[in-house]
Parts: structure tokens; sequence; C-alpha cells
């Protein structure tokens, strides 16, 4: 198991989607979300993705791919 800490940056067009439960469904990662900030423009939130290593490293391409900006805060976390 690891824990990646990242920053999610939402455009307009993702802001209504429920990103985050698509990515507990689809991936079975535990998000632990500790910031967030959402407005009806822009939206971003500072969250802990945990679970299996391949599982957390496929969230993280899929929100990449359907527009998320994600950035790596640090190296993931053995846990």
């Amino acid at each position: 198991m690891i824990a990646a800490r990242v920053r999610l940056t939402f455009p307009t067009e993702l802001i209504r989607r429920p990103v985050i439960a698509e990515v507990v469904q689809r991936f079975k990662v535990t998000p632990n979300i500790r910031r967030a900030d959402v407005t009806d423009e822009v939206g971003w939130i500072v969250c802990e993705l945990d679970g299996e290593e391949p599982a957390v490293d496929a969230a993280i391409a899929w929100l990449e791919q359907i527009g998320v900006d994600v950035d790596r805060l640090d190296h993931p976390l053995e846990s």
C-alpha cells in the first residue's frame, strides 16, 4: 500500500462531475481530502490517495487523461 499526496486542479467543465467518487469506484483507492477550494469556475483539492501502487498510478493517469491537473506534492509513502 502507498499514499500519494497530490494537488488536483479541476477545470470549469469538470467542477460538477463527481470525479472523486469515480476514482474510488474505478480504481479502489481511498482519498483523504486535506484541503479544498471549489467555486463555479475552478476547484482544487489537496488529498492523499491510498491504495495499491498500480491502482494509485492508474488513478492519477486517468485524472490527467480527463483533464485534471495533477501535481505530486511528495513521493509515495509506504504504509
